[in-house]
């Protein structure tokens, strides 16, 4: 990507010293620190729409298990990965393009005990560090939006797959009602929001050499989730460990324009599955 978006999206994502907020707030939760387990970090580690079932659903869909070798593309603070590792006993490298989030998710990692099932690299989804053909699955979740360049993106990520491989992509779409209403959780402008709609998604897959294999909208599973979400926060307010520790005061505004532009349609989720 070019240097000034990269630069961009990781002011947007970074903040110093990501782990240490992240066991703080643990702490604070009444968390033993030298005890943790996934679940205790599931409420801050898969950031993306719906969480830990979304990857669930996706990687059953994916057909995922201990054989697989997994490229997590956009791995953030390692959540997913950490998930694909302990329920399906597959190897996954993470790659990000912040390096804190890499940093934090290796820690993370070493503390419930996955370290030798996860590993974590800095680096541009579009120029991927890996030789060809090395990875049974190139996963992605809510990470397209951020990138430009997506024809180089998804070219990228077949170069990286063994010949019959499997693409697994839960993004977020543009929908059929008008702009996106900013900030959102993965851009704070325009400046840094990349969204395309289903029917190019397919177009550059196909293009890319994908055949796909399978497709669901979960745009109204997303719906509902939300409104559950913002009804819990409105009566509780923001709990100890949550999203807003990795985007900061303004994640409120965020999560109530995400809101909005579910229901009114501005944007749409998809689970897609793909082959080589």
């Amino acid at each position: 990507m070019p240097d000034r978006i990269n630069q961009a999206i990781q002011t947007h994502y970074g903040r110093s010293d990501v782990g240490s907020v992240i066991l703080t707030a643990l702490e604070k939760a009444g968390k033993d620190l030298d005890r943790l387990t996934p679940e205790d970090l599931a409420p801050v580690d898969e950031f993306h729409i719906r969480g830990r079932a979304a990857t669930l659903e996706l990687a059953r869909a994916a057909g995922l298990d201990a054989n697989k070798r997994v490229l997590d593309v956009g791995s953030g603070v390692g959540g997913t990965s950490r998930c694909l590792a302990r329920e399906f006993g597959c190897h996954v490298t993470g790659i990000d393009l912040t390096d804190e989030y890499c940093r934090a998710a290796a820690m993370l990692s070493a503390r419930v005990g996955l370290a030798d099932l996860v590993e974590y690299r800095q680096g541009d989804a579009t120029s991927l560090p890996f030789d060809d053909g090395v990875f049974d699955v190139v996963w992605t979740e809510h990470v397209a939006m951020n990138i430009p360049d997506k024809p180089r993106l998804y070219k990228e990520m077949h170069r990286v797959l063994k010949r019959g491989g499997t693409l697994a992509i839960y993004d977020i779409l543009a929908g059929p009602s008008g702009p996106v209403l900013f900030p959102v959780p993965w851009a704070r402008t325009p400046d840094t929001s990349f969204l395309v709609q289903p029917d190019e998604l397919r177009t550059l897959l196909e293009n890319a050499g994908f055949t796909i294999s399978d497709w669901m909208d979960s745009t109204e599973a997303a719906r509902t989730w939300f409104v559950s979400l913002a009804e819990k926060i409105r009566k509780e307010g923001f709990p100890p460990l949550g999203f807003h520790l990795l985007l900061g005061a303004d994640f409120q505004a965020m999560a109530q324009n995400q809101g909005r532009n579910l229901q009114e349609g501005r944007i749409v989720l998809g689970q897609v599955v793909a082959r080589k």
